[in-house]
């Protein structure tokens, strides 16, 4: 029962702590914009990928 005490402040803390971090990235904007980078990758430019000759 005694860890109780300890187990529910550190549980709090824990919610807040990641509620904040979630927060910090929306306000960021990591959120923004999820189709791009996805279409950066089917679209690179194959000469890149192309061996030397």
């Amino acid at each position: 029962m005694e860890i109780l005490y300890l187990l529910i402040p550190l549980s709090i803390v824990l919610v807040f702590l990641i509620g904040g971090i979630f927060w910090w990235a929306l306000a960021s904007g990591q959120f923004d914009d999820l189709d791009q980078p996805a279409l950066q990758v089917l679209a690179e430019d194959r000469d890149e990928r192309a061996p030397p000759n």
